[in-house]
């Protein structure tokens, strides 16, 4: 139900957002959304821990955000 609700605002999200962005910026926007968002229901529903290497790992990916918005 989660992805199901997710898909449903990321359909129209991508159509409207398709004349600002590059189709790999609107991926990346999707992928940190979908950590943050799966990120807040397993520390609140699963009860699990969110230990240092998850946290490093998600700064990688925010990295590759800043590289994929950067105007080179």
């Amino acid at each position: 139900m989660i992805a199901f609700a997710e898909y449903c605002f990321q359909v129209p999200a991508n159509r409207i957002g398709h004349g600002q962005f590059s189709a790999a910026q609107l991926k990346a926007i999707q992928e940190v959304i979908t950590l943050i968002i799966f990120s807040i229901f397993s520390i609140i529903y699963l009860k699990e821990d969110l230990k240092w290497n998850y946290l490093v790992g998600f700064l990688f990916i925010i990295g590759a955000v800043f590289f994929i918005f950067k105007k080179w």
